[in-house]
Formats: structure tokens, C-alpha cells, sequence
């Protein structure tokens, strides 16, 4: 089972206030009445703390933080009534959410793949075909590396990456993925009719095909259950006899594959 964790921000609209760092360090403020001691605390630079302060005093619309000149210290910095009651808040909030995320690994595994579904489907690409898969295994190269992803649907693609890549997105054996592929780098064929050097051909039948002014976009429905698109142009589909119920292949290159994760 999955150890979940969460991190909780808050946001008023399009204003994002911050999370547990911001409030963190009005609490430090509050505690030891100094900027400096308050950024030295939470590992933040004196003026990341006077930005992040100045940052939340502009969101508030009135000052969180109020200087204190003078005195044996030589001043400091003190929270008004409204940075207290917002740091009350968030903890409340915090007690709240962190009650959730408890719940949310009491669920068990089925709530782990409804999550990554909804990830999913939260995501937005101009890419057409968007595949969910994972990892089944990964082939290192002198420079790039082979990606063999399994889709949730049980089909298998090739994808062909960076090295850089594969350790920015941490790619290994298991990793869920979404595998990106433009509808206009997918090309159609027939099978048995010869063979062909793309490393991905993958079998299907033609579902839909709606055909545009110029281009003709066919959408192919392949194993469990998935379909991928192809533009293609209106004579192709003649050529190549296209209806509804044809079998086809969806052809496309590895470097056509763009990979994608969601964390």
C-alpha cells in the first residue's frame, strides 16, 4: 500500500496565499519577535522572509507583520491580531486536512487507483492521444534510453528519451506514466502488408472516421478497451479502403512519444 502524504495551500481565487512554510514563519515571527531569528529558524534567507511577509501583507490588504523600533534589542517584529487568527486558522485547518489524508490510506489500494485516474484526467496536453500506463521496463542507451510503457488497456509502446529525461522523471519499472502522441504523428496501415521500421504498430479496428475539408481524422479502437486517433488525408483513407470495422495498424515512431508523469 502507498504511504500518502499530503501538503496543504490555500488560495482565495487566483491569489495563492501559501501553505505550511508562510504560516510557519509568521509563527516563528510570533515566537521570537525577530525577522531574523524567524527566517534562521525555518531555513529561509532574511530577505526570502521580508519577501514572503511583504508577499502576504499585499494579500491580506492590511499588515500581517508590524516592525518594532527601538527598545534594548534595537527593534524587531511582532504579528497584528489578523496574522494570529490566520495562523489559527491554518492550524485548524491543517488538523483537518491531515485527518483526510489518514482516511484517505485507510481506503486501501482502490482509492490509490482512483486518484491516479483523476490525476489523469485533470491533466491538460494539446497532444490528442493521451495513453495511462506504467513502466514495464527500461533500456539504457549511449544517450537515450527505450522506454517500453504497458498501458492500462494491456497494449505495450515504445517511447525513446534522454538520458536527462529518465532521471528528471525518475523512469523505472513500475512508474505510472502518460504516454503523449499527436494525432498528425500517428500514420495508418494494413496488416500484412509489409513490414515497416516504426517501433510502435499497434493493432486495432477503425471506430470512428470523421473526415475534414482536407484531412480525415480516424480514431482506431485498440486492445482493452483504449483508442488513438491519426489525422490522415481524405485520399489515404480511399487508398487505403477505410470503414468503420477495417483492421488497421496505428503506426508511430518511438521518438514520436512524448512521456509525461503527474508528481
Amino acid at each position: 500500500m502507498l504511504q500518502y502524504e499530503g501538503s496543504l495551500w490555500l488560495s482565495d481565487g487566483a491569489r495563492r496565499w501559501g501553505g505550511v512554510d508562510r504560516v510557519e514563519l509568521l509563527s516563528q515571527i510570533g515566537l521570537t519577535g525577530s525577522i531574523t531569528a524567524a527566517a534562521k529558524a525555518v531555513g529561509m534567507s532574511y530577505k526570502g522572509a521580508w519577501d514572503a511577509v511583504e508577499a502576504m501583507n499585499n494579500l491580506a490588504g492590511e499588515a500581517l507583520v508590524l516592525r518594532v523600533t527601538g527598545g534594548k534589542g534595537g527593534g524587531g517584529a511582532r504579528l497584528t491580531a489578523r496574522a494570529e487568527r490566520l495562523i489559527a486558522s491554518f492550524r485548524s485547518i491543517e488538523s483537518a486536512h491531515r485527518l483526510f489524508v489518514e482516511h484517505l490510506a485507510s481506503l486501501g489500494d482502490q482509492a490509490t487507483h482512483d486518484i491516479h485516474l483523476l490525476r489523469h484526467l485533470t491533466m491538460r496536453t494539446s497532444a490528442r492521444n493521451q495513453l495511462a500506463g506504467v513502466v514495464d521496463h527500461v533500456q539504457q542507451g549511449a544517450v537515450n534510453d527505450s522506454i517500453a510503457i504497458r498501458t492500462t488497456g494491456g497494449a505495450t509502446l515504445t517511447a525513446t528519451v534522454t538520458r536527462e529525461s529518465t532521471d528528471s522523471l525518475a523512469l523505472a519499472a513500475g512508474r505510472p506514466v502518460i504516454a503523449l502522441i499527436k494525432a498528425s504523428w500517428v500514420m495508418l496501415g494494413l496488416p500484412g502488408e509489409g513490414r515497416l521500421s516504426a517501433s510502435n504498430q499497434l493493432p486495432g479496428t477503425v471506430e470512428r472516421i470523421h473526415p475534414g475539408a482536407v484531412n480525415t481524422e480516424v480514431t482506431v479502437a485498440i486492445e482493452g478497451g483504449a483508442t488513438i486517433t491519426s489525422i490522415v488525408t481524405k485520399e489515404s483513407v480511399v487508398q487505403l479502403g477505410l470503414a468503420e470495422g477495417t483492421a488497421v495498424l496505428a503506426i508511430f515512431d518511438a521518438a514520436s512519444v512524448i512521456v509525461g508523469v503527474t508528481d
